[in-house]
């Protein structure tokens, strides 16, 4: 390109990334994580909060400055791609419940394919340029640069929040050595509202804008490695991840849009299947029906676990309050 300057450069890369499918981008200085924000998350993990996520202890140098991550960079470009669709999970009691991001292909292969070609064409237009692209698999505070770089603020169930998507979005990151002109850092808009906070079936929010995920379905069900959920507390038939808190969310309820990724729509069976179908899945009917699917993190015997605990809960729930109580001695 004739013109190197940060403005015509940072005009390029949002052209770009916009020509890739992402809804929105922005842009922040590839500056150390702000001490508030990285002290809070080592207070989170000496809490133990993040349960037996124990990749999240590693790589705290990367995590905390992308400089190291990627030693020379000066901005962070961030992404968002929407994923919502319009399909609801039937009301029915023996239907297992799925989220919604795991309704359709595995989004770390659509985000990665569009900062991979991000990558490529601007290696195409400068040869010397130095880009990392990140997923929420790389040592990166995804939700930190989303809200630095203007892509939305966080929310009070801790996922960000797009003035105009809602937070029915996939997040991803290019960091590069090219100087960029950073965006005004998100504003919370979320205000007095709580009602992710009280709709939470399991009580994982201690504070706004804290997660215990300890108390939370969405860990339980996908990164809990054990073979028992017992004791959990209700999951209403959630046996991959939940959306509850998304789902009373005012802004998905008023800005949510159809997304015009067609790898996002549900696939066949995948929005309300019902419990039983799920329990008779062998290893060859899984991988058949969760190739590329975020489901296959679980692998069978999660899935199962998840669903032989739904089935539970369920005849525990039809049994009613009574069967809970032993019986009185005579």
């Amino acid at each position: 390109m004739n013109d190197t300057s940060p403005a015509a450069r940072t005009d390029l890369v949002k052209r770009l990334c916009r020509e890739a499918g992402f809804d929105r981008v922005g842009i922040a200085r590839a500056d150390a994580v702000a001490d508030r924000h990285r002290d809070a998350y080592r207070r989170w993990i000496d809490d133990g909060r993040h349960g037996e996520m124990r990749y999240l202890e590693q790589r705290s140098d990367e995590r905390f400055d992308p400089r190291v991550l990627l030693p020379g960079a000066r901005s962070v470009v961030a992404v968002a791609r929407n994923y919502y669709t319009p399909d609801e999970i039937p009301d029915d009691p023996e239907g297992a419940k799925l989220s919604r991001y795991a309704w359709g292909d595995d989004y770390h292969d659509i985000v990665k394919d569009g900062l991979f070609a991000v990558r490529r064409a601007l290696e195409r237009i400068d040869p010397t340029v130095r880009v990392k692209c990140c997923v929420d698999t790389a040592p990166m505070m995804e939700k930190y640069w989303a809200v630095a770089a203007g892509i939305g603020w966080l929310g009070k169930h801790t996922n960000v929040i797009t003035r105009d998507l809602g937070s029915w979005v996939f997040l991803g990151e290019l960091v590069l050595d090219w100087e960029l002109e950073p965006d005004a850092p998100g504003i919370d808009r979320c205000g007095r509202c709580t009602r992710c906070l009280d709709a939470c079936p399991t009580d994982a929010f201690p504070a706004p804008y804290r997660l215990d995920a300890t108390k939370c379905i969405s860990y339980w069900t996908i990164e809990h490695r054990g073979p028992s959920l017992e004791g959990r507390g209700a999951f209403d038939n959630w046996v991959f991840g939940c959306d509850v808190c998304q789902d009373v969310c005012p802004w998905n309820g008023k800005f949510a849009t159809p997304t015009d990724e067609s790898r996002f729509a549900p696939r066949p069976g995948n929005v309300g299947p019902s419990l039983a179908s799920l329990a008779a899945l062998d290893d060859d009917a899984f991988r058949a029906r969760f190739r590329r699917s975020p489901v296959k993190r679980t692998k069978l015997a999660g899935l199962l676990r998840n669903v032989r605990y739904a089935i539970s809960e369920a005849r525990r729930r039809r049994r009613g309050p009574a069967s809970d109580t032993p019986p009185s001695r005579p």
